[in-house]
């Protein structure tokens, strides 16, 4: 009974490490993508993880983070279930032909239990879809910024969604998307006043207009870029009353802060979080030396209750 046991709680916490990285294997790689500078019309595939988020009509964006869940805002699901909710993966166009493109219903939708739709603070869902889908070059989950990720003002940033051109426009129908620098909190608590907190990061260029997320980019992913992985860093939350209006960055749920409510919902397959520091990437060999200094660790602990019963 006591081996059985022991072999139980070995082979789970090996199947989460081994989930872990096999996730860091596919994460964050976007072979279609060679943005450098710019914005606008994304081309097909560029953004593999976005995706669009329908109660009848798309209503926000949100990001693939493994096979089986998506992240996005929780004010986007404010007034909508998981029964209302359509998800397309590998979509472009809102009206044209999508020949990439499949579909989920949602299994469920979890907000985060301090969401405040007045402080707009834990604003973040996860999204269980209906089934798994498969990666393509079209289909792929982001990587996500571990827990103590630095993002340096300055530090480019993308943003990507379907949302208005200007301010109370109509959302745009091809995916969009625009390179935005990070804007450090200090400065972005001063340009709104207060309520800036260290679950929110913020990006734009301040006294630039037009250059920010706009309605229906809510939920939507920011990344930033290491090579050729793609790591996000925000989710977009808010902004100024008009998003056109330069004095106020664009505000997002700061990922890096979630990770362990994140990896609370996924099993055993859990997202490949990866540690970004300003403007450079944390090579991964530390959870590679962490899974096999317990895989050892674990030997001689199963060994020892082998010889005990």
């Amino acid at each position: 009974m006591k081996i059985n046991t022991a072999l139980c709680i070995a082979g789970t916490i090996l199947l989460n490490i081994a989930g872990s990285l096999c996730q860091l294997d596919v994460c964050g790689q976007a072979p279609l993508n060679n943005k450098i500078v710019g914005g606008g019309d994304a081309t097909a595939g560029s953004w593999p993880w976005q995706v669009s988020i329908h109660a009848s009509q798309h209503i926000c964006g949100g990001s693939l983070i493994n096979k089986d869940w998506v992240v996005s805002a929780a004010h986007c699901f404010k007034d909508y279930g998981a029964s209302d909710i359509m998800i397309y993966l590998g979509r472009q166009s809102q009206s044209g032909s999508n020949p990439n493109e499949i579909s989920r219903t949602a299994s469920q939708v979890i907000k985060h239990p301090d969401y405040n739709n007045l402080k707009m603070s834990n604003d973040i869902a996860l999204v269980q879809l209906s089934s798994s889908v498969n990666f393509t070059d079209y289909i792929k989950p982001v990587c996500l910024a571990a827990a103590g990720s630095v993002f340096a003002g300055g530090t480019e940033s993308w943003v990507t969604g379907w949302g208005t051109l200007q301010s109370g426009g109509e959302g745009s129908d091809i995916l969009q998307d625009i390179m935005l620098p990070i804007v450090n909190n200090s400065a972005c608590n001063k340009a709104y006043g207060a309520g800036i907190t260290s679950e929110m990061i913020c990006a734009g260029f301040l006294n630039v207009a037009g250059k920010s997320s706009c309605q229906g980019d809510s939920g939507g992913p920011m990344v930033s870029r290491n090579n050729s992985r793609w790591i996000q860093s925000g989710i977009v939350s808010f902004g100024a009353e008009r998003c056109d209006d330069p004095k106020y960055p664009s505000v997002l749920a700061r990922v890096s802060q979630f990770q362990n409510w994140i990896n609370s919902y996924m099993g055993s397959n859990p997202p490949g979080f990866v540690m970004f520091n300003s403007g450079g990437l944390r090579s991964s060999l530390n959870l590679l030396l962490f899974a096999i200094s317990l895989i050892f660790s674990i030997i001689p602990f199963t060994f020892s209750l082998y010889l005990s019963s």
